[in-house]
């Protein structure tokens, strides 16, 4: 008998009707994406894994019904009677079964239709990348709520442009699904100076390098780590100022985004703590390099890059705050009672210890302040604050939390300017260096201290009081870790 001819029975016409939809799916993922006004990677993990599956999958219930029919076949052979199939239109029964059969194969394949394209513009949404495909992302979904670009969605500035990137998305979109079924991603998964998309390409998006901000005024609240949760502010002038002489004075903060001007830098690390060279071209083609004392060019092993916005704005979408920062402002907007002796202190305590999981670090956390505060009426809701400060900024099953992604943005918790600007950078005349920061370069203190005290504005500036003591040269970061203070 033909070999096609086993193909005619119900179960492999069905495992065909599954093939043919999955060939569908994939020719309409195709077109959709090939015809939207952008390109979506994830598509790659649809068409390219998903598709392809339930195609296989379908041929393979189509080669077991042949081979079902085969083995009917040899029995009826050996029986003197012939198994075939069928369809006699003239009979009631017949033209029912397959008008079923047809109307199902019809609706399956409007069902695969409708399914793909929703399909393909969920796969563009936050929830898909951070929460149900990228388990290993959720640090980075989670933190990006908490930040100005909550709204942006995630292709929108991990998907570079043309036709190169967007092939490349794609198959790194498979490679980041084997990695997530094998469960042997990096804890924590962090940008390499190997994959980043470069930030011209990211922020130029939509913010525009060349606008003059000029001076712009912050206020940072701080609660002290005693029992009356002293409150201390800092009222700063940022002195952000510009890079291009078309659209104002060029300097302040922004300046090292010169139009003009090439700043470039050697970082020995891949977080890039670690500065010990750097580079600066005039517009007149003058170059002067700056190096640390001990450190020693190799063009085989350095990597010379050239200064943007993700060298500052290192966690500008994705940003863990530090226990420290998360509560002063949870004390800030009254989540937690100021007025609760020591109640900084041992919310910051209880959030840094090391813990294995989540539920083991919300228990914990629970157990430590009970303790701390007998009365349940007063605990639990410093329970419940501490417990949700921590689920939105520690991620112990990938190892992820403010300590394992700076924030170059200042420099209180991070060497973030000072990696350049510590005066310990100097040219190879040895008669420039890169100044050293000091609290006037980029900002100004206008009002410090108390609540009353930060009405009293100082238009030209004033020492930065470090607590009793005025400010001397030191960093920061000596003491200012995001936990509990070093003594």
């Amino acid at each position: 008998m033909p070999f096609l001819s086993r193909f005619r029975n119900w179960i492999s016409w069905t495992g065909l009707v599954l093939a043919a939809s999955a060939l569908f799916a994939f020719c309409l993922l195709f077109a959709i994406d090939l015809f939207a006004g952008h390109r979506n990677p994830y598509v790659g993990i649809l068409g390219d894994v998903v598709a392809p599956f339930f195609f296989l999958a379908g041929l393979l219930i189509a080669l077991l019904g042949a081979l079902l029919h085969w083995r009917r076949e040899r029995r009826a052979l050996r029986a003197a009677t012939p198994l075939t199939l069928k369809i006699d239109l003239s009979r009631p029964r017949d033209r029912k079964i397959l008008a079923l059969f047809a109307a199902a194969s019809v609706i399956f394949l409007f069902v695969t239709a409708v399914g793909s394209y929703q399909t393909y513009h969920y796969t563009e949404s936050a929830q898909f990348c951070g929460q149900t495909c990228h388990v290993p992302m959720e640090p980075e979904a989670v933190a990006s709520q908490q930040t100005a670009h909550a709204k942006i969605e995630c292709a929108s500035c991990h998907v570079g442009p043309g036709a190169a990137a967007y092939f490349k998305t794609k198959l790194n979109g498979v490679k980041q699904l084997y990695h997530t079924v094998r469960n042997d991603y990096d804890r924590p998964i962090r940008m390499t100076a190997a994959n980043p998309r470069p930030a011209q390409a990211i922020c130029e998006q939509c913010h525009w390098p060349d606008k003059y901000v000029g001076n712009i005024v912050r206020t940072f609240q701080h609660y002290l780590s005693d029992e009356k949760n002293t409150p201390f502010g800092v009222r700063l002038l940022l002195n952000v100022g510009g890079g291009d002489a078309a659209n104002g004075p060029q300097g302040g903060i922004h300046w090292h985004m010169n139009i003009a001007n090439r700043i470039e830098y050697i970082a020995t690390d891949e977080q890039r703590l670690t500065i010990p060279w750097v580079r600066m071209t005039k517009a007149n083609g003058e170059v002067t390099e700056y190096k640390t004392p001990d450190f020693k060019l190799d063009s085989t092993k350095h990597r010379v890059q050239r200064m943007d916005c993700m060298d500052c704005h290192s966690r500008p979408a994705h940003k863990m705050k530090t226990p420290n920062d998360a509560v002063d402002l949870a004390l800030q907007t009254g989540r937690l009672d100021p007025q609760v002796p020591w109640v900084k202190a041992k919310v910051v305590a209880a959030l840094v210890q090391p813990y294995k999981t989540r539920s083991e670090a919300e228990q914990k956390i629970a157990a430590a302040l009970h303790t701390a505060y007998p009365d349940p009426a007063q605990a639990n809701p410093i329970i419940e604050e501490a417990q949700a400060i921590y689920r939105a900024n520690f991620f112990p099953e990938v190892k992820a939390d403010w300590r394992t992604h700076p924030d170059f943005i200042g420099h209180k918790t991070w060497n973030g300017c000072f990696r350049c600007h510590d005066g310990n950078h100097v040219a190879a005349d040895g008669k420039k260096s890169i100044a050293a920061s000091n609290c006037n370069s980029c900002h100004l203190v206008v009002a410090q201290g108390s609540p009353d005290a930060l009405k009293q504005i100082n238009a030209d500036g004033m020492d930065f009081v470090h607590i009793d003591a005025p400010y001397t040269e030191f960093s920061c970061t000596d003491c200012h870790t995001g936990g509990p203070q070093k003594e």
